[in-house]
């Protein structure tokens, strides 16, 4: 089994300043390919045909969460534009195996042309997804946004790291779990998590601190009875996410010095049950300025497809020969039941 000590050199402090890119574009994934190798499940992760389209609107957020890997906040100004919007709408259109449109942040809503998108996207005939992280539904200017959302059966896939508030808080903000709480009652009132309602919520956790998620399906039960006997929420299912090593996740492991140790933690736990299922085989992540990545984690490293790809040249066939670029973050997606946007993939 690979050790931390084949994943990076030199000073950790300079990996966290440069994402981890200090490894030359080799050596990158050279840990990850090796265990993919030893277990034989390297043609496992080979592309499948695009169904996802993964698309970030822009790092703009009216939060500034702990764990955030794409360094979100209310000071960050990447916006896509509508000339990209229609770039995606364009490929959507031309690509029938797409049939889900996951706009992610940032806080997604905040994008000038969130509305015009969702509208453009669910008038091809396509599902929406919005990673809502709750609290954007009560901020100022955005509080039909709710409505607007149920209005087009988009499905909610919202981060609610604890049912816990101390916990919750801790990672989001002081008061966060109380807006939280607000929002997914207000979701709950206009439909979503209803039986026979096209209107899905979904709710992701991941860890606070730097453990690793325990059983997705006990998880689901402990926030169910939790929620609903605490606030009277339903919600339709559960997502548990692994904490990836990017952004300001990265810098508070390294602070902490606890990197190393997260680090084996994920290697130990490596699961080529996992591999096959991991979203970067039918998916495709957008930047906010058009360019194409693997993944979400992926695009926050800027290891792009080889050739820099953008979303205004799509080629889907193209696409599904290339070879999926891999680094040492990837152990996190493979780690016990395996971690990813559609939570665990193996049990």
């Amino acid at each position: 089994m690979a050790t931390t000590s084949m994943l990076h050199q030199g000073n950790p402090l300079a990996i966290a300043s440069t994402q981890l890119q200090v490894l030359t574009p080799g050596d990158r994934h050279a840990a990850f390919d090796a265990t993919l190798k030893q277990h034989g499940v390297r043609d496992d992760l080979a592309p499948t045909q695009i169904e996802i389209l993964q698309i970030n609107v822009g790092k703009l957020c009216n939060m500034t969460c702990a764990h955030c890997h794409v360094d979100a906040g209310p000071d960050r100004r990447e916006i896509m534009t509508r000339a990209t919007i229609d770039a995606c709408l364009n490929v959507i259109r031309d690509n029938p195996s797409i049939h889900t449109v996951d706009l992610t942040g940032g806080a997604p809503e905040m994008n000038p042309d969130f509305r015009y998108f969702v509208e453009s996207v669910r008038s091809i005939g396509r599902k929406v997804i919005d990673r809502c992280n709750l609290t954007i539904l009560l901020a100022n200017g955005f509080e039909d946004t709710a409505e607007f959302l149920a209005k087009h059966d988009v499905e909610i896939v919202a981060s609610l790291p604890c049912y816990l508030q101390e916990n919750a808080d801790a990672q989001r903000g002081d008061g966060s779990f109380q807006k939280s709480i607000i929002a997914l009652q207000k979701l709950n009132s206009l439909g979503y998590a209803a039986p026979d309602s096209d209107r899905i919520l979904t709710l992701v956790y991941n860890p606070v601190g730097s453990g690793l998620p325990s059983s997705q399906s006990d998880l689901e039960e402990a926030y169910r009875n939790q929620l609903r006997d605490r606030f009277g929420i339903e919600f339709n299912r559960l997502f548990a996410i692994t904490n990836m090593p990017i952004s300001r996740f990265l810098d508070d492991l390294i602070q902490h010095e606890q990197y190393d140790a997260y680090m084996d933690k994920l290697i130990n736990a490596f699961n080529p049950s996992a591999v096959s299922g991991v979203m970067c085989r039918n998916t495709i992540s957008v930047s906010w300025d058009g360019a194409l990545f693997d993944c979400d984690f992926n695009q926050m490293l800027e290891l792009n497809i080889s050739g820099r790809t953008t979303i205004h040249s799509f080629d889907a066939q193209q696409l599904k020969r290339r070879r999926i670029i891999t680094a040492q973050h990837c152990f996190g997606c493979t780690a016990g039941s395996g971690s990813g946007c559609q939570g665990a993939i193996d049990g």
